[in-house]
């Protein structure tokens, strides 16, 4: 096992490397909201974000053992044993595959007859939906086959190769929207066709990469019950947190388009498509040290995985506020700057969801953590459950007459209850001390957010709205975070470590 200087030093250049990679992909993340929703129109837009998250509610086993197949593989790279290795990569690739073939045969049954007697969508335009449903699910069983050599990517902190495969989506993603613009037809359809070959495309890239770089990407067979067991034990029970994962996103589209129709679609996909870009500077910092935490966890350095667990959540919260303060005071300019048009309730739902993401942000750290330990039955039965009443609430306050942002207001509520369930479950599955993750990290994020917020706000407040505003508004966001996370939200220690992880930034910079 890697001791914590050289553990830190790989976090920093991992993270690096993930940072150079988001700065372009938010560039092309960019144009390619921007002319997709220019080129399919607000109508189609919604149409493919309901009809897509229609095919994503029949990823439900697959998200929870693809949860399960990283775990495994990142515990099997911490415990240094290869032929377990090999062994878990060759069942995750089996369990795929049998996976792939159960999801087309639901999707074609339960799934088509959803599409064409519940979901609400112009006649003229159901025959669009129904290719569009087609195109989704192959699209998705590219994407369920790529799991496995995804998670090996990452377990084995390989963050350039990452970084590349992920670019090369992104590219060929602008490539596709560029190229609506000026083939005549069905836009619905033709943007539908383009990405099921990227989708192929992807997959062959990395099945490539990783047969061509690590030994134990070699399938065998395996005849062992007991791991096929344990993998579907572990997903089994981590089935009822992807369900209520699931139910708070695409279910709540579902419902959404019930109500509303395929315009408040548009409006929430817009809305989690800006938060997804934000969600980007938390998330590569993650995307580094989740492989870390469970490593550490399976080699028993518990104080170790204490210290990523608590340092990690107040960094990746930072980070994704930095960037959240100027979009939140600042929506409507932001999306007006980006999409050229505001789409109806796209606002609010952005406002909301990225309010959302940074209560989730408190427990990234803490749903890794509780996958490293295998010990999940009764976490999921409460978290999980909890979890899913996201939907039946939302559901009571939509037929009450709410708006539809309500729907996100009462996921935040139920996630700051999470949290703390999530807390008191690690507290005896590893012996996490409870107390002071909400002293040291809960009530000086807050603490945090409440005096980051005093500048922007009171020059929003002050000043009439224009271009030099949301300037203003940016510089006095990042300054004032920046201090008062240093001062406020970090001690001694974290601030020694940000200031060696710096050091080595610059030396890596200065040396490229």
């Amino acid at each position: 096992m890697d001791n914590a200087v050289d553990s830190n030093k790989r976090l920093a250049r991992n993270t690096l490397i993930l940072y150079v990679r988001m700065g372009v992909m938010m560039v092309i993340g960019f144009f390619t909201a921007r002319i997709t929703l220019s080129a399919l129109g607000v109508e189609n837009y919604g149409i493919y974000n309901v009809v897509g998250g229609l095919v994503s509610m029949f990823s439900l086993i697959s998200t929870s053992l693809s949860s399960s197949i990283a775990r495994f593989l990142t515990y099997g790279l911490g415990k240094g044993d290869m032929t377990e290795l090999r062994r878990v990569y060759s069942v995750s690739l089996a369990i795929q595959i049998i996976l792939a073939l159960v999801i087309v045969a639901c999707a074609e049954t339960v799934g088509l007859w959803f599409l064409n007697h519940k979901l609400v969508i112009p006649p003229d335009r159901m025959y669009a939906a129904n290719v569009v449903f087609q195109l989704s699910l192959l699209s998705f069983v590219m994407s369920l086959l790529s799991t496995p050599f995804n998670a090996m990517i990452i377990a084995h902190e390989k963050m350039s190769a990452f970084a590349y495969m992920t670019l090369f989506e992104a590219g060929v993603k602008l490539l596709i929207v560029i190229v609506l613009l000026y083939v005549p037809g069905d836009k619905l359809i033709l943007y539908a066709i383009l990405l099921s070959f990227m989708g192929l495309a992807t997959l062959a890239l990395y099945c490539w990469y990783c047969r061509s770089r690590f030994e134990e990407c070699r399938f065998m067979v395996v005849r062992d019950r007991n791991m096929y067991g344990r993998i579907f034990s572990f997903a089994g029970w981590n089935f009822i947190g992807c369900t209520a994962a699931l139910m708070n996103d695409q279910g709540i589209n579902i419902m959404l388009n019930m109500f509303f129709g395929p315009i408040v679609n548009t409006g929430r996909g817009i809305g989690n498509q800006i938060n997804a870009i934000l969600s980007q500077f938390s998330g590569n910092f993650m995307t580094a040290l989740n492989p870390q935490i469970t490593k550490n966890f399976a080699g028993n350095n518990f104080e170790r995985t204490y210290t990523l667990i608590f340092k990690g959540t107040k960094l990746s919260y930072f980070l994704f506020l930095i960037i959240s303060i100027p979009v939140l005071l600042e929506t409507p300019r932001v999306l007006a700057i980006w999409l050229g048009q505001i789409p109806d309730y796209s606002v609010g739902f952005a406002r909301l969801t990225i309010i959302l993401s940074l209560v989730n942000s408190l427990s990234n750290t803490l749903i890794n953590a509780q996958l490293a330990t295998g010990r999940i039955r009764n976490y999921q039965i409460v978290v999980g459950g909890t979890l899913l009443l996201n939907l039946p609430v939302s559901y009571l306050f939509l037929r009450a007459g709410c708006a539809p942002a309500v729907t996100v207001a009462v996921a935040i509520f139920i996630s700051q209850i999470c949290m703390f369930l999530r807390l008191w479950f690690l507290r005896s599955m590893m012996g996490l001390p409870m107390r002071a993750f909400i002293r040291e990290v809960y009530l000086r994020v807050l603490m945090v957010t409440a005096l980051s917020l005093l500048l922007p706000a009171a020059a929003y407040i002050f000043m009439d709205s224009s271009l030099m505003r949301f300037m203003v508004i940016s510089v006095l966001a990042f300054v004032s975070t920046v201090v008062t996370a240093w001062f406020v939200g970090c001690d001694a220690s974290e601030r020694a470590m940000l200031r060696n992880a710096f050091h080595q930034i610059r030396q890596k910079l200065l040396r490229s």
